[in-house]
């Protein structure tokens, strides 16, 4: 009696939710083909909540039963079937696979898998929803659904029909399904597959790990290769596909046991989401107050966002230029990006790495996991010192950065198929690296013969540091980069590692930063008709007067696109939706001065603190800054017109 209640609720709960119509047009497509299969597979919707409330035992059955609650559809459907005469092909209850979809679980921790806990009861075949991102998949390869066995024996009634059908389990392995010790239950003879009836699935494995284990390792240094610990996922038929790695998901699964893996604990998927990322609503009110005393100037917002930018690893005021490259960087990195050559990838060249340095290995550099470039998905992926890297090593690193993708080759012989394959994801996260150019470990001649303001970068081909959007030169010992108030601010963290050093690390903190950065890279920006004009005349200008009759321009293409992405992620890191002119006036310094360390200065000189001349003490200096910055821009505006598209120096074809 409770199994045919349960069976009415199960009618009424598809009749009001429409599932019933969408099982009934699911079966006008099998009756059409005229074909016969050994299972028929219908997906039925379920709202956890609408079913609970309408009837409480069927409810409790799917959320801690759904192997026996999917037998009650599976009733109510054949004899729907049956009475509408819906599929002509069909001759028994167990040729209908039903699949139970949940929307989503309640809201309490017996519902939610914690990955850290790990308390896994993979014995009860029930519902769990755990979050997590993807660190690995598998191509698409096929599983069978459902297979039909007949007796072997001729004689035997059950050498014909649809009796022994073999459907997939949650959890099951292929041979579960499909295999040759059947028996018969009337005469126990063998029984044999029927192989034109066997039904055919797709099938792809993911793995995914908890956030908190991939934040757990930011910045974890180590030289050696290492895995994270983590958790199986089996996507089947309109699953497959719908998880790209780097993104973060939350799943509705079953634990089960599968001793043939090397993790036999896995998680057969029945829903996927994708977790969006949160963007903050807004700034803090620390930064808000900030940017309003400074509206009145486009520089001073970001002027002073660079020299309080990370105050807890350098002293306020110290690599200023650096700073502001970096967090233009941050804006500019989008995980949506529908350009995925928006990223604004850095290169500098420095020497002397960091010459005091107090940690849990003794004295010497800090470095930085680099981690993968596809975790690092809309973020940044620190790849190192390039000069340690081997030629091909470097070759695949200008590929990736010039594609803005990772294809993986997949020989098949290797792994049982006759034909190979490749897999291309996209890679949406900006590249940070650097050049020591005083590392003992290497012997290298500088050149003698370089132009005024160039830099040496023979270490690595020139044509990896060009995919590079800047290039920077950061010389710890310089006079833009004193050397004495880093020492004295390592020596101090190294005796208070927690300990909050300046004023700025109190008024703006890391979580304040961080909401910035989270807002300001979600805000759309265009244009302005005058920056429109600024960016693109001086991109002529520039073109033209580093041309020559033999080897051509020494601009690429891709030039006005590292162009137009520094203007933008300047006026994001303004907080604004407009590209003004101002913000050309900073990416064209930024850019003009990695095009001299490249090439060398040109009759359009700019120096190399010309976007932070002075010190930023106080507001004085911050005003004498914008006059100078005022200047530049005059100057900006006088080699455009001088050098620029309609000008005499241009000739008629161009």
């Amino acid at each position: 009696m409770a199994n045919l209640k349960m069976k009415e609720a199960a009618l009424i709960y598809l009749d009001r939710s429409g599932g019933l119509q969408k099982f009934i047009n699911d079966c006008k497509y099998y009756n059409d083909s005229k074909q016969s299969y050994a299972v028929y597979r219908f997906n039925i919707l379920i709202n956890p909540s609408d079913i609970v409330e309408l009837d409480a035992e069927l409810g409790n059955h799917i959320l801690h039963h759904p192997v026996k609650a999917a037998e009650v559809f599976q009733s109510v459907c054949f004899i729907a079937v049956k009475t509408l005469s819906l599929i002509g092909q069909l001759q028994t209850e167990t040729q209908i696979n039903i699949v139970l979809k949940l929307t989503h679980l309640p809201s309490l921790p017996s519902y939610s898998l914690n990955f850290c806990e790990f308390r896994l009861d993979y014995t009860s075949q029930r519902f769990y929803m755990m979050q997590g991102i993807v660190i690995a998949m598998t191509t698409v390869t096929k599983y069978t659904q459902g297979a039909r066995f007949l007796c072997s024996d001729e004689a035997c009634p059950l050498s014909k029909g649809f009796q022994y059908i073999r459907v997939h389990a949650p959890g099951a392995t292929e041979s579960a399904t499909v295999r040759n010790d059947f028996l018969c239950n009337l005469c126990s003879s063998s029984l044999q597959e029927d192989r034109k009836f066997r039904v055919l699935g797709d099938k792809q494995i993911v793995e995914i790990i908890t956030a908190k284990a991939l934040h757990a390792f930011q910045g974890y240094s180590n030289t050696q290769p290492f895995r994270f610990q983590s958790l199986t996922i089996f996507l089947r038929d309109e699953l497959v596909n719908k998880m790209s790695i780097g993104n973060e998901y939350k799943i509705i699964g079953i634990p089960t046991c599968v001793k043939t893996l090397q993790t036999s604990v896995c998680i057969e998927a029945n829903s996927i989401t994708f977790c969006n990322p949160k963007v903050p609503s807004g700034i803090s009110d620390n930064f808000r107050c900030l940017l309003s005393l400074t509206s009145s100037s486009c520089w001073k917002f970001t002027a002073i966002l660079a020299n309080i930018f990370a105050s807890h690893i350098v002293p306020p005021g110290t690599y200023n230029f650096l700073k502001l490259c970096l967090l233009m960087s941050l804006v500019q990195t989008r995980d949506s990006n529908k350009e995925l050559e928006d990223c604004l990838d850095i290169l500098i060249i420095t020497s002397d790495t960091l010459l005091v340095d107090r940690n849990n290995y003794g004295t010497g550099a800090v470095s930085i996991q680099a981690g993968s470039a596809l975790l690092a998905k809309g973020g940044i992926c620190f790849i190192g010192d390039l000069a340690s890297y081997k030629k091909d090593k470097l070759e695949q690193l200008q590929s990736v950065m010039e594609s803005r993708s990772i294809t993986v080759y997949i020989p098949g012989k290797k792994f049982g198929d006759d034909t190979n394959q490749q897999t291309t994801f996209p890679i949406q996260c900006s590249f940070w690296s650097f050049i020591d150019m005083d590392s003992s470990s290497r012997k290298h001649m500088q050149k003698t013969n370089t132009l005024i303001g160039q830099m040496d970068c023979s270490l690595i081909p020139a044509n990896l540091v060009e995919v590079f959007g800047l290039l920077i030169n950061c010389n710890e010992s310089s006079p833009c980069h004193p050397f004495l108030p880093t020492v004295q601010h390592t020596l101090k963290k190294a005796i208070d590692p927690e300990g909050l050093l300046y004023l700025a690390s109190k008024q703006f903190t890391t979580e304040d930063f961080e909401k910035l950065l989270a807002f300001a890279k979600n805000l759309n920006v265009e244009f302005s008709l005058e920056a429109e004009r600024m960016v693109h005349g001086y991109y002529l200008a520039s073109r033209r007067i580093r041309t020559d009759s033999i080897f051509g321009s020494k601009l690429s293409a891709s030039a006005l696109k590292y162009l137009i992405s520094l203007s933008e992620a300047h006026a994001r890191l303004n907080l604004r939706n407009k590209v003004l002119k101002e913000d050309v006036l900073i990416a064209v310094l930024l850019f003009e001065t990695s095009l001299t360390l490249k090439y060398g200065a040109t009759v359009f000189c700019v120096a190399p603190n010309a976007v932070f001349p002075f010190e930023l003490y106080n507001e004085e200096y911050l005003e004498q800054r914008d006059v100078y910055l005022t200047q530049c821009q005059q100057q900006l505006l006088q080699f455009i017109a001088t050098y620029g598209p309609g000008t005499a120096v241009f000739a008629s074809d161009e």
